[in-house]
């Protein structure tokens, strides 16, 4: 599946997802749009793009909680200013601090969280819908939570804003569905050995787990033409198949 002449945006591409993804959709062809604010990580991945002779990606800094308005836009004009258009968007910028009661969940957290995990991809994707309609066909993938999508007690802030992201997703999918050049899928990757999985659940047998990188093939098919008409659908890695 070659993704050669696509660029895509990839948020949280400092972290763990986000840098497999990263590194496995610009080794398909495509050339990466990096973001996120922990610019030493953003550097490296971008030296291990470059090493492996894929395309040179480009690093654009960021905080998706702190940035305003003015500036998600400002992101949207240069991309457009850059690329002319934009043929992928993969949000994998995540926040989680720890599991929590919801009787004792600070208001801080709460609010942070929900600005990374879903004030975000909202603002992100407005901007960016009108220079990802000038391709012929553009990919919008959300990454989800198979345990906190379903309401687990004790997921916070983080629970909360997975559940709703789905049903953005939802909405949005539908929305484009008409048009036929955007579609919109959720991504579960299930239990994969990750740093927020690390993090969560930091007992568990991490030798038991999925690589990150056994991801790769899923994520190529979101963003490459096999995936074209398939919109508004939850794409568990576990069950996955093309």
């Amino acid at each position: 599946m070659t993704l050669t002449d696509q660029v895509i945006l990839i948020t949280g591409a400092a972290g763990g997802l986000g840098s497999t993804a990263a590194k496995t959709l610009a080794n398909s062809g495509a050339t990466i749009i990096l973001l996120d604010k922990i610019i030493p990580k953003l550097e490296a991945v971008y030296d291990e793009i470059v090493t492996s002779g894929a395309p040179e990606p480009a690093i654009y800094p960021f905080d998706l909680a702190g940035a305003n308005e003015d500036e998600y836009q400002e992101l949207a004009n240069t991309i457009a200013e850059k690329y002319g258009s934009l043929q992928g968007m993969l949000y994998s910028a995540v926040e989680f601090h720890a599991f929590t009661p919801l009787s004792i969940h600070g208001t801080a957290a709460w609010g942070h969280t929900l600005n990374v995990n879903l004030n975000a991809p909202f603002i992100l994707t407005r901007v960016l819908l009108p220079v990802m309609q000038k391709s012929d066909h553009a990919s919008i993938v959300f990454t989800s939570d198979s345990s906190a999508r379903l309401g687990m007690a004790f997921s916070g802030a983080y629970g909360v804003s997975k559940i709703a992201l789905e049903g953005f997703a939802h909405i949005l999918a539908e929305e484009f569905e008409s048009s036929g050049k955007i579609r919109v899928n959720t991504l579960v990757p299930g239990p994969v050995n990750s740093p927020l999985r690390k993090r969560a659940y930091p007992a568990e047998d991490k030798d038991k787990l999925q690589t990150m990188e056994a991801l790769n093939e899923v994520y190529n098919y979101l963003f490459a033409a096999d995936s074209i008409g398939i919109t508004g659908q939850v794409i568990d890695a576990r069950t996955f198949t093309r």
